[in-house]
């Protein structure tokens, strides 16, 4: 969301944004901003310091504990250190916007936005979960979903592990078998277990990034 009245500043955003494949909104009151804020989820604010209601928008964003994540990701205008202090903002621009910076700054908070939707986005998949606290003792389940910090999974028995242990499968089109020490997270009655990773492997850990990615981006 940009949140400003200057056209030329605003259509030069627009423009970069586009190109980054990211859909933009435009409010010109502050208060409609905040309102919208309240009704909806939006991924980056831009927010124009040299609007008038700008300085009540942002501190309303910071006493507002609903609103309180949501941190401007660039402010543009002349923002005062204190500003920048106060919000959070990660970054500035001046006016009038350098395309170049404006580009560079842009294409990161793009990288960042993407990387907070993935580390959190859960692919479902219906595959064979082995969870073994040593040789003798495992546990077959189905996993239900996946995400980098954990999976969910399906179990017709009781999961009764009280310490860390390994849980393994395979990803669709992955050359190995996924192995990475775990615990338990929650469980329900109907044989639903949240599990949650411990310690995953490096190159395991970008295995399950990448896979992950893939089917992000193809649905």
């Amino acid at each position: 969301m940009v949140v400003s009245r200057d056209w030329q500043e605003v259509s030069v955003l627009e423009c970069i944004l586009g190109g980054l494949h990211m859909d933009v909104s435009v409010e010109q009151e502050p208060v409609r901003a905040l309102t919208r804020l309240n009704r909806s989820r939006v991924d980056a604010l831009i927010v124009d310091c040299d609007l008038n209601g700008s300085a009540q928008f942002l501190h309303e964003l910071q006493q507002d504990q609903r609103l309180a994540s949501t941190v401007p990701l660039v402010i543009m205008g002349a923002p005062s250190a204190q500003t920048l202090d106060v919000t959070g903002a990660l970054f500035a621009f001046k006016k009038p916007i350098s395309v170049e910076q404006a580009v560079r700054t842009l294409s990161a908070a793009r990288n960042m936005i993407l990387d907070g939707r993935l580390r959190y986005h859960r692919a479902g998949l219906e595959v064979p979960v082995s969870l073994s606290c040593n040789r003798r003792s495992r546990i077959e389940t189905y996993l239900v979903n996946v995400s980098q910090g954990g999976l969910q999974v399906h179990s017709d028995l009781p999961v009764e592990i009280n310490k860390p242990f390994q849980v393994s499968f395979e990803l669709p089109g992955a050359r190995s078998v996924l192995k990475a020490n775990a615990e338990v997270a929650w469980q329900d009655k109907r044989g639903n277990v949240g599990i949650r990773f411990v310690k995953v492997p490096p190159r395991q850990q970008r295995t399950l990034q990448l896979w992950l990615a893939q089917q992000y981006f193809q649905n």
